[in-house]
């Protein structure tokens, strides 16, 4: 169960159907934004009328679609910047504010302390992020699906085992936050997904092979 003070906002911006995401402290007002790709004036005019003071950006991956808008929100905010430490090279203008990280690391925005889980396979530094029971998981998980393996840097093995080993054995009542809006569903749980979703429930890499086939 999340604590009081812990925050969570969902917002779809962008021709891409992407969701960027606040995670924080609403006592203290602080909070990390996930994801900024697309539209930072929205991203910023969102923090505000909510009262809240950015103090991180926390990027799931480098991809174009997921930190377009990121420079701008940096340059707005002076953030802490938290990439990880394989994919902290493509985003050059962040060093005075990097946050280099690898698997199992933390941060604290407010009280709120979100730990980073690396999962590669989309890209070999894709990165999701675990707070209070939630997931935001980026490109590497979606509802009822998970990222493509066909681009530079794809691995069908590192995606199976980042989602069979990594994922697949959170708490069962994780609620997962996607990076994208492909379903009807704007969240859902790790529980739901081992049922739902064929490439998380995939016993095996041929299994999930045959499975993401079908699918790209």
């Amino acid at each position: 169960m999340a604590s009081d003070n812990f925050y969570i906002k969902q917002m779809e911006i962008g021709p891409m159907e992407n969701y960027v995401y606040f995670v924080g402290d609403k006592k203290k007002r602080e909070i990390a934004v996930i994801d900024p790709g697309w539209e930072s004036e929205t991203i910023l005019k969102a923090a505000e009328e909510e009262g809240m003071k950015i103090t991180h950006i926390l990027a799931t991956h480098t991809h174009f679609d997921h930190v377009n808008a990121l420079e701008e929100v940096l340059k707005a905010t002076d953030a802490k910047v938290a990439v990880h430490a394989q994919e902290a090279p493509f985003l050059p203008f962040i060093q005075e504010n990097l946050l280099s990280v690898k698997g199992s690391d933390k941060v604290k925005v407010g009280d709120v302390e979100i730990e980073f889980l690396h999962t590669p396979g989309h890209t070999p530094g894709s990165q999701c992020f675990l707070t209070e029971g939630r997931l935001v998981s980026g490109d590497t998980l979606f509802i009822k699906y998970c990222g493509r393996t066909d681009l530079p840097g794809g691995s069908n093995e590192e995606l199976f085992n980042s989602l069979h080993d990594v994922l697949a054995k959170l708490p069962k009542e994780t609620i997962v936050y996607p990076g994208h809006n492909y379903t009807p569903e704007k969240s859902s749980s790790i529980q739901t997904q081992l049922k739902e979703n064929p490439y998380l429930a995939a016993q095996s890499l041929n299994e999930f092979i045959q499975a993401h086939q079908k699918m790209v």
